[in-house]
């Protein structure tokens, strides 16, 4: 399924390299959970420390049926350091709904035991 993706590129220039590297990032996080509904990444680059250089903050939210997760990830040096670690922290919070949704996780989750098949002998 195609999600509604949205990248904007903030104080740097949006290169193809850039935007198909997000576009990778967003299917693994797709084939993770297929019914993401939308995504929305903006990389903007910071130029408040002049003695560091510049710095890189990258914000992902993803929609979900029922949820929406952000994730904020600030000052990476490189770019494509600050899209792995949000992208990474996006797929943990994705992991984790997806898990929550199972319909066998609530008892799972309770400690619960799944019943036993009854045998021959009752």
């Amino acid at each position: 399924m195609q999600i509604a993706l949205q990248i904007t590129v903030r104080d740097m220039e949006h290169s193809d390299v850039l935007d198909q590297h997000i576009r990778d990032k967003v299917a693994k996080l797709e084939h993770i959970y297929p019914r993401l509904m939308a995504c929305r990444v903006v990389v903007e680059r910071q130029d408040r420390h002049k003695q560091q250089g510049s710095q890189f903050s990258v914000r992902i939210d993803l929609t979900l049926p029922g949820k929406e997760i952000v994730v904020n990830r600030k000052l990476a040096e490189d770019p494509y350091v600050a899209l792995r670690d949000a992208f990474d922290a996006a797929k943990r919070q994705l992991e984790e709904f997806a898990r929550e949704r199972r319909p066998d996780a609530k008892s799972r989750r309770a400690g619960a035991k799944p019943a036993k098949e009854p045998t021959e002998d009752e």
